[in-house]
């Protein structure tokens, strides 16, 4: 199987190694509340495995600090905290603007226990942080936003990061590739083998940037062939419900999407 993703699963825990792809939460999800509070959440929502975001404002015992800014031993007391939940975080959203700080979010996620990082890095510094990558033994998962957000809003311009760069990765967000005015099956394409993660959302227009976030299944997304999609192409990576919408009160909305999506995961009628 010629997927990156079943690379750096090999060295997952026997436990992990399950056929078809794990659903998860975005604690993006649930920004309006502490770290604590997102992941009690993300545990009501039924889910095994969360991704974290190094600008949260944690609260708790944490201050207003972010993950970015915690000592190793307060990013194991994190990693207790997301553990007591049943949880896994596997991966963080990373907003690095230069070398030095991309080499601290590497070294907080060394400590975090993930797997991978997410961010959308500037050209510069590609070859650094795939060095950075290598020597801290996590891939980096390049995100797109939407057009004229984001350089990498195309399936091109992620192609273009990842050529000559063997420690990047890719994670698609269905939404942002809609908002663009992209066939988000066609992206999946594009990208196959290159995959570790996916966001998942719903909107309810196609092209138009000033889209509505709405709950997963409502909206114009096609899951069904989505999945189709990634059944043929083998994936095995993390799909990461990320709910934009009713920021205060969402976890309905989260739940019902991580049930929806887990369903079309296990159907075989896809």
């Amino acid at each position: 199987m010629m997927l990156a993703v079943a690379a750096w699963c090999a060295g997952c825990t026997p436990g992990e190694q399950n056929e078809g792809s794990k659903v998860g939460v975005a604690l993006y999800s649930f920004n309006r509340f502490s770290l604590e509070e997102g992941l009690q959440k993300a545990k009501q929502s039924g889910v095994d495995y969360v991704e974290g975001f190094s600008f949260q404002q944690l609260g708790g015992k944490f201050g207003e600090r972010p993950l970015s800014a915690l000592s190793e031993s307060e990013l194991a007391d994190v990693r207790s905290l997301v553990q007591e939940n049943g949880l896994r975080m596997v991966s963080m959203y990373a907003d690095g603007k230069t070398s030095a700080e991309w080499q601290v979010l590497f070294e907080k996620g060394k400590q975090l226990g993930l797997k991978f990082l997410v961010g959308e890095p500037e050209p510069h510094l590609w070859d650094e942080l795939d060095r950075l990558a290598g020597d801290y033994g996590l891939k980096l998962a390049i995100h797109q936003h939407a057009k004229e957000q984001s350089r990498f809003w195309h399936p091109d311009s992620v192609l273009a990061a990842l050529e000559g760069h063997p420690n990047f990765a890719v994670c698609g967000d269905l939404g942002h590739w809609v908002r663009s005015g992209l066939d988000p099956v066609a992206c999946l394409k594009q990208l196959e083998g290159r995959l570790a993660s996916i966001h998942a959302k719903d909107l309810d227009a196609f092209g138009n940037p000033d889209a509505a976030d709405v709950k997963v299944g409502s909206g114009i997304i096609d899951y069904k062939a989505v999945f189709a999609e990634l059944r043929r192409q083998g994936f095995e990576g993390f799909i990461f419900v990320e709910c934009e919408h009713d920021w205060d009160n969402n976890l309905d909305d989260v739940k019902a999407a991580v049930d929806l999506l887990t369903d079309w995961d296990r159907r075989n009628d896809v």
